[in-house]
């Protein structure tokens, strides 16, 4: 007898983390690999923050939290509203999440029912869609242009017929656009007169070259997704938080009382101390400056003259249309014959991925100067 298989478990893979078993593979077999496929810094988690970890455990505080978190935590998240972006946010209006991956399940089921629309760019993170999809809402694809730094237009919104929800990812995967405070506003504003619920994905926030990125926090009817796992090194820690309207609180609680109970207690408790890392986390920014200055000089050396130039997040989008037709194949053969891994363009655009891939570069320098040589000499 075959036992049915739910169809909501039949989404596209995550095909970075297929890259990244391709590779981790590669090591086990003691193959040098450099690994620029998978989005998390190579930082362990600040000092400070492993250190808060070790008083924690001494004391066994290790029991469940309130759903929403620890209030000390939350009022830290509310803290460095106004030190950071000078936004008044009130801690009530903050949940903690298991990563910022929980925190867009708790928002996509808390502002929308099966059969919503959502618009989001393409380019894009995957795991928005392939969320979307399994919760039976419809992804509304927006192809995105170089010209408009792959976000969507409001031209682009009108005619995309009935939308219930946006997400703007700023900085945005894998493309690093930085949506300034203007024209945040102005999709907000569009937002609020089509009745159009807000998602704005912050998780890399902190990690911009010359630029700032606006926050969503203090905007009428958003929802901000921001995460402990990128600027602050905290990937395996699974903690994020939600900044969320006031009509989203209780129902946000009510879901993740039943879906969590709470984030992870000991990542809570250590998560208080990152906001007072900023001097080791800031010399972590300064080094993705420096591996992306480097990487934009030395990749069209080896043929990948087609660079996005990133203003934030820590990858380059290359547009590789000149030396293949199928990224997935190509991003294999690469990492079998150079040994540097990195993630093809279909998982961020299903329609024209397949002529792009993308390069992480949170690694060491050294590491990023080795990629590049090696991909320079196979591609002579």
């Amino acid at each position: 007898m075959t036992l049915k298989i739910a169809q909501r478990a039949a989404i596209d893979p995550f095909i970075v983390m297929e890259v990244m078993r391709a590779a981790n593979e590669r090591v086990a077999e003691g193959g040098d690999i450099i690994h620029m496929e998978v989005g998390q810094p190579s930082t362990p988690a600040p000092v400070k923050v492993r250190e808060a970890a070790a008083r924690a455990l001494a004391g066994d505080l290790i029991g469940y939290t309130d759903a929403l978190g620890v209030p000390q935590l939350r009022r830290r998240i509310a803290q460095h509203y106004r030190e950071f972006y000078d936004a008044a946010v009130a801690p009530e209006r903050i949940a903690v999440t298991t990563g910022s991956s929980g925190g867009f399940l708790l928002a996509f089921l808390a502002a929308f029912d099966p059969g919503d629309r959502v618009a989001l760019a393409a380019p894009g993170y995957p795991c928005y869609r392939h969320i979307l999809s399994a919760l039976g809402l419809d992804p509304v694809l927006i192809e995105t242009q170089a010209e408009t730094k792959f976000q969507p237009t409001l031209a682009q919104l009108d005619t995309a017929g009935r939308i219930d929800g946006l997400i703007i990812a700023s900085p945005s995967n894998p493309v690093g656009a930085v949506v300034g405070q203007a024209d945040l506003g102005g999709i907000a504003a569009w937002c609020g007169r089509k009745g159009v619920r807000l998602v704005s994905d912050e998780i890399y926030h902190g990690i911009t070259f010359g630029t700032e990125a606006a926050t969503a926090a203090d905007l009428d009817g958003a929802i901000v997704i921001n995460s402990f796992s990128k600027y602050f090194s905290m990937t395996g820690w699974r903690l994020g938080w939600m900044v969320l309207p006031d009509d989203l609180v209780k129902p946000v609680e009510r879901l993740l009382q039943n879906f969590f109970i709470s984030a992870p207690t000991l990542s809570q408790l250590a998560g208080i101390a990152a906001f007072d890392a900023h001097e080791e986390l800031q010399a972590n920014v300064a080094r993705y400056g420096r591996n992306r200055e480097l990487l934009l000089n030395e990749l069209p050396g080896a043929g990948f003259g087609k660079l996005v130039t990133t203003d934030g997040a820590f990858y380059i989008y290359a547009d590789v249309s000149g030396l293949t037709d199928d990224s997935l194949a190509f991003c294999r053969r690469m990492l079998a014959e150079t040994g540097v891994a990195a993630t093809p363009g279909i998982d961020f655009d299903p329609a024209r991925g397949r002529h792009f891939m993308r390069f992480c570069f949170s690694g060491a320098t050294g590491d990023m100067a080795e990629a590049a040589r090696r991909l320079k000499a196979w591609r002579k």
